[in-house]
């Protein structure tokens, strides 16, 4: 497994995704998304994976200008642009991604 989790250093969702690797001694890299952020590749990956509508986090303010943009690739670079508004943890091995807490999906990745 080549496991990536990208996450924000403050979300708890990340914090608990970590540790459930960590218990499991399985080795993943640790990716802070809003000082790194997720290079383009990387983004088509998750999308093709998880959908644009569950990569958008809802609870920020800005998410709604999000449906005035008329093609998905315009909403892809918008993500890009402001890595907050992406939802945390993007949990990622190879083709498969998740986002948010999801143990069960990656207890079946061993």
């Amino acid at each position: 497994m080549n496991i990536q989790i990208f996450g924000k250093s403050k979300c708890f969702d990340t914090k608990k995704a970590e540790r459930w690797f960590k218990e499991r001694r399985i080795k993943f890299q640790s990716i802070d998304l809003l000082k790194y952020g997720i290079s383009p590749g990387e983004l088509k990956s998750v999308l093709s994976a998880v959908g644009l509508a569950a990569l958008v986090d809802q609870k920020n303010p800005d998410a709604a200008l999000l449906k005035y943009l008329a093609y998905d690739a315009d909403k892809a670079e918008k993500l890009l642009e402001n890595p907050r508004l992406i939802q945390t943890p993007i949990v990622r091995n190879g083709k498969q991604a998740t986002v948010g807490y999801h143990p069960e999906v990656w207890e079946s990745w061993k």
